[in-house]
């Protein structure tokens, strides 16, 4: 495995950042991490590249140890953290050259990370003359110096423009054909875009953990029908195949199927059986925003 988390739990004081989190992520997987502010999404990356310790629970990146080997997990992972940290008063080729150094890698490497991450014609500015985008493509580079197997991504498309963030979207995708990468964010259209897997945390436990295409391809139907006349839920949920009815407002019910067939028919037909006028009938169609609100109550 390329990450494997197992009961790890964060105290700061008496508030419980994260309980008991486990999960695993193969070699080669993207995984979207999802959860609102303050959900402890940075405080997990943060444990997993060793800036902080977890108070329970253990984790391993590529084999190695986050509490014993932390020098070998800190070589094999590639971080860009949420506030990507510039000296924005160097050019972009000196900051490099800066952290690679650091790193011991050779310095043909630092030719070769400005080229992935479209760079080349910035390579001789100074950090502070570039636009955001541009900020995050050398918080991406320095993040790929040392040629790590695993990237943490801490929102890495925050505050970008839409050409900025369909910029960072490809590179990420582009990069992750040949690395693990682990990575935060707040835009759903970007998980659905670049990941294979969505992770989502709220109050710092786990709700979770599938597959996106097990999420987009939900057997469930959800139908939204107005009536002229107010009637109780329970004789919604008698329907063939309903489980659920919830009263969103007026006279406007959402009925829940255990089915993808087209189940409006049966609407109609108990609208008719009951001398009821259907106002409005249609589907509701559930994506990943939905989801992630339906969980987490935001």
């Amino acid at each position: 495995m390329s990450i494997q988390v197992t009961n790890i739990s964060k105290f700061y004081g008496k508030q419980k950042a994260l309980d008991n989190i486990s999960f695993s992520i193969k070699k080669g997987e993207i995984v979207g991490f999802l959860g609102p502010n303050g959900a402890g999404k940075s405080t997990l990356m943060k444990i997993l590249t060793t800036y902080i310790n977890a108070t329970e629970g253990s984790a391993t990146v590529n084999e190695y140890n986050i509490n014993t080997q932390q020098k070998q997990v800190q070589q094999c992972v590639g971080y860009l953290p949420e506030h990507n940290p510039l000296y924005l008063d160097m050019y972009v080729k000196e900051y490099l050259a800066f952290n690679a150094a650091i790193y011991k890698v050779d310095k043909k490497r630092i030719a070769e990370v400005i080229e992935l991450t479209g760079l080349t014609q910035e390579a001789h500015k100074k950090i502070e003359q570039l636009s955001k985008g541009y900020r995050q493509r050398v918080g991406l580079a320095n993040a790929l110096l040392h040629n790590p197997e695993v990237l943490i991504l801490d929102e890495p498309t925050t505050g970008l423009d839409p050409n900025q963030l369909l910029e960072i979207r490809d590179l990420i995708k582009s990069v992750g054909k040949e690395k693990t990468i682990f990575l935060s964010t707040h835009i759903m259209q970007e998980v659905e875009a670049i990941c294979d897997r969505v992770i989502i945390i709220n109050k710092g436990k786990l709700l979770i953990d599938k597959p996106l295409s097990e999420l987009k391809t939900n057997e469930q139907q959800v139908i939204e029908v107005e009536f002229d006349y107010r009637i109780e839920d329970a004789f919604l949920t008698r329907l063939p195949n309903a489980i659920a009815a919830k009263n969103t407002y007026g006279m406007t019910w959402e009925v829940t199927f255990d089915t993808q067939e087209d189940r409006r028919s049966t609407l109609f037909d108990f609208a008719q059986k009951h001398e009821l006028k259907i106002l409005k009938l249609n589907t509701v169609n559930k994506n990943l925003e939905s989801l992630f609100i339906e969980v987490t109550g935001k």
